[in-house]
């Protein structure tokens, strides 16, 4: 009998229950590429303990990339990727005071040496996590590589040639 080889998994994350809003469009982007995904609310102030547990189980738990989505101070990301060495990808979520600006420079201005990719604000980072979590499975993964090309033949064909 082979050996069944787990599928990759990408973890989804959030710091709080009014992040789901735009990170439950990484959900739905994973769904249609068909790539397994968990979700949870992991607060780096709130819920420290339990960011612990989550970042250093997660290899051992079959997640291959973390989405992490975070507003404010945005230090989510970074936290899980100084525990991991599994990619994360941070989503800055728009806050009210500075729409979303906080959050994007306290994720991407992480020191050398604790990488964290970074995405736009909002809603087109959430989608752009999830695409680019299917572009770096891909490369070991021709299900996902087939399901990515479609993604992508779909959006080219759906640009008209010419206004209306």
């Amino acid at each position: 009998m082979k050996n069944k080889i787990a599928r990759p998994k990408v973890a989804i994350v959030m710091g709080s229950q009014s992040d789901y809003s735009i990170m439950k469009l990484c959900e739905k982007v994973l769904k249609i590429l068909k790539i397994k995904y968990e979700t949870k609310i992991v607060s780096a102030h709130r819920t420290p303990t339990r960011l612990y547990k989550f970042a250093k189980t997660a290899e051992k738990n079959n997640i291959s990339i973390i989405i992490a989505g975070a507003g404010g101070s945005a230090h989510l990301p970074g936290m899980i990727a100084a525990i991991t060495s599994i990619p994360v990808i941070g989503v800055p979520i728009e806050s009210q005071k500075l729409k979303g600006l906080d959050s994007l420079l306290s994720i991407v201005q992480m020191p050398k040496g604790i990488p964290v990719g970074t995405v736009a604000i909002g809603k087109d980072g959430a989608i752009n996590a999830a695409l680019f979590s299917a572009s770096i499975i891909s490369i070991k993964d021709s299900k996902v590589k087939k399901n990515l090309e479609n993604w992508r033949t779909k959006q080219t064909n759906s640009v008209k040639k010419k206004p209306k």
